[in-house]
């Protein structure tokens, strides 16, 4: 049996992490429960030397959700027609672009001629397919149903898709005006800082601290520049390195749950994906608790990810998921606590789920939209500090010199 590299929380929310044999995932995740653990993460022993062995540039050979969202919909549409699965899935193999996913679907097609599921053929392939996706396909398999169980992944990749591309779109006009700033500024230390900075040493003038910071920058920078990527690409590793330790996550999940711009997008994105993805579970009929491992599974920041772990544990105990979330109304909102409480005593959760979903996404939207409002005036006044300090830097030295004559 396989080993896994686990990261698990107890029932007190402490984080434990460890090494254990298990047949797959699944048994994993039964072992831990009976230690009193929920399992948050799991990577066999192959996926850990893997990642080690990654290059830096995460983006490389990754599958894009577009890809995904295409074959998920392309498949569900030739299984409709009458497609064979396995003719169908050669029809995509040789549209893919993607190698990856092209080699991906090669070897379910191979695992399915063998005997084998489609479910456990996707299974195989974890960093392309996630756990929602191969569950909820395992279910239509059961069922009969699989080619609505595509049609409802297609519509909440098409969903997830649409609610990442307005956060990203908000994001390029701030991210392109700081990249220009910081660029020219750069290019200013290297070429006018040392000239100046030769000029006033000519002249005998007293450096105050400021002129002195930025002289000694910009001299360090004109001599040595070849090695400022060198120095980003440090820092950027650097800075990957601590995000993906559990301290180094929790630590910058906290803080965008604090920012007072960027919490209501980030509590909004994560609140719509969870609801999401549990009302797609559980219209294909995965068990509620299995669902909640599964979501949390499937989140991004770790408060929440935690939050609907501890739900899924305490659920199994016989709680209510509304009795579960309440303590926690600072990361789910009390609207969705509500309407999971109207949707328990009505029987209804899967299209209330939905319905608020669509209402938190357009939430978000609308966050995105007053977003540029409030980072422009922000960028100016950035623009304008940096600027006045660079002023202030170089124009000193000169009332000095002035003073003097």
């Amino acid at each position: 049996m396989p080993l896994y590299s686990y990261t698990a929380k107890s029932l007190k929310g402490e984080t434990r992490s460890g090494v254990l044999e298990a047949k797959d995932e699944r048994q994993l995740a039964k072992i831990l429960r009976q230690k009193g653990l929920v399992l948050i993460e799991a990577l066999s022993k192959k996926e850990v030397k893997k990642k080690k062995l990654e290059i830096s540039l995460p983006f490389l050979g990754r599958v894009k959700l577009t890809e995904k969202m295409m074959i998920t919909r392309n498949l569900g549409i030739m299984i409709v027609a009458g497609t064979p699965l396995v003719r169908a899935l050669e029809i995509l193999s040789e549209q893919a672009k993607n190698k990856e996913l092209k080699e991906a679907l090669s070897d379910i097609i191979q695992e399915i001629t063998k005997g084998g599921s489609f479910s456990d053929g996707l299974s195989r392939h974890p960093n392309i397919f996630s756990e929602l996706f191969v569950n909820m396909v395992k279910v239509g398999e059961e069922t009969g149903t699989l080619e609505e169980v595509l049609k409802v992944l297609t519509r909440q990749m098409e969903r997830q898709h649409e609610l990442s591309s307005r956060v990203k779109g908000a994001l390029i006009y701030p991210a392109v005006i700081i990249s220009a700033m910081m660029g020219i500024g750069t290019l200013m230390l290297i070429v006018v800082v040392p000239e100046l900075a030769e000029t006033f040493e000519e002249l005998g003038i007293e450096f105050p601290i400021t002129t002195k910071v930025v002289i000694t920058i910009g001299v360090f920078l004109s001599n040595y520049w070849y090695l400022l990527p060198l120095i980003i690409l440090a820092f950027l590793g650097f800075l990957r390195g601590i995000l993906k330790t559990a301290r180094g996550k929790k630590v910058m999940d906290g803080l965008f749950l604090k920012l007072p711009i960027v919490s209501p997008i980030i509590k909004g994105t994560n609140s719509a994906n969870a609801l999401r993805s549990f009302s797609s579970l559980l219209t294909a009929g995965v068990p509620i608790v299995r669902s909640l491992e599964i979501v949390s599974g499937a989140l991004g920041n770790i408060y929440f990810k935690e939050v609907m772990a501890e739900a899924a544990e305490k659920v199994r105990k016989g709680a209510k998921l509304s009795e579960c979330l309440r303590p926690y109304q600072h990361i789910y909102p009390l609207l969705m606590i509500q309407m999971i409480e109207i949707g328990e005593e009505t029987g209804q959760t899967s299209s209330i789920l939905e319905k608020l979903a669509d209402f938190f996404e357009q939430e978000v939207a609308n966050a995105t939209k007053n977003l540029s409002a409030v980072i422009e005036p922000l960028l100016m006044l950035l623009i304008g500090g940096a600027v006045g300090f660079f002023a202030i830097a170089m124009v000193q030295p000169m009332y000095s010199m002035l003073g003097t004559i």
